[in-house]
């Protein structure tokens, strides 16, 4: 579903992403980990399409981000670290222009809202303006907008920041039935506890590069991911 080959962006004479590859396969949730400044949203912002880079490939379902971003995009949704919403807009306002992005008829939507809304317990708020959203809610009614659509990709940047408990719990079981039907889960996360528990295959990005790449048991061995991790971050 998602193929970075020989992914390079570079800032000046720094490479931030250096000679990247990795790929995720259909049914997977892919946690993409690594200090602040390892290039993880970098990365994500050249899948998704934002930023443009030096060298390399990125594929999604087939087709290049560079070449055919408009078929990409219809494929994937993004939730970048901290989600820019329209604050003029209500709640339910907004989820109608993603559905109308997407081309989601109208009967289809209205279920798909209803049933996320209740779900992250946001259905008082969607007559309200966004602007009156505290962080969490903002969350939640950007997670709602990802889902809509059900994309083949769905890219997520640190998705747990601002979660109460309980909606974390859920986006966790949301997260795992996206994948159990055949969708696919890139997303970077410093909990490392939930991507241990979660995640199929992991990368460790360190300098730009991958320090350790495999299936969560090929990473951690009889470790901790926290083990890994501190290892790998503090080895020169």
């Amino acid at each position: 579903m998602l193929e970075i080959k020989g992914l390079v962006k570079r800032y000046g004479a720094k490479a931030a992403v250096d000679h990247l590859d990795l790929t995720c396969e259909n049914g997977e949730i892919f946690g993409f980990i690594g200090p602040n400044g390892a290039g993880k949203t970098t990365t994500i912002k050249a899948v998704v399409g934002i930023l443009d880079f030096d060298e390399g490939e990125i594929r999604i379902d087939g087709h290049s981000i560079r070449q055919e971003p408009l078929v990409c995009k219809q494929n994937l949704a993004y939730i970048p670290d901290n989600p820019d919403l329209y604050d003029i807009m209500r709640g339910d306002e907004y989820l109608n222009f993603v559905a109308d992005i997407y081309q989601i008829d109208k009967e289809t939507r209205t279920k798909r809202i209803q049933k996320y809304a209740a779900l992250f317990e946001l259905e008082g708020a969607l007559a309200m303006p966004i602007s009156s959203y505290s962080h969490g809610m903002k969350q939640k009614l950007a997670l709602i907008s990802a889902f809509l659509h059900e994309p083949k990709l769905l890219v997520l940047d640190e998705p747990f920041v601002g979660l109460d408990p309980k909606a974390s719990f859920l986006l966790k079981k949301l997260m795992r039935e996206h994948c159990d039907c055949g969708n696919t889960i890139f997303f970077s996360t410093h909990v490392l506890e939930v991507a241990q528990k979660l995640c199929d295959h992991v990368g460790i990005l360190k300098d730009g590069r991958l320090a350790a790449l495999g299936t969560m048991e090929e990473v951690t061995g009889n470790q901790s991911l926290e083990q890994v991790f501190l290892e790998l971050a503090d080895h020169e």
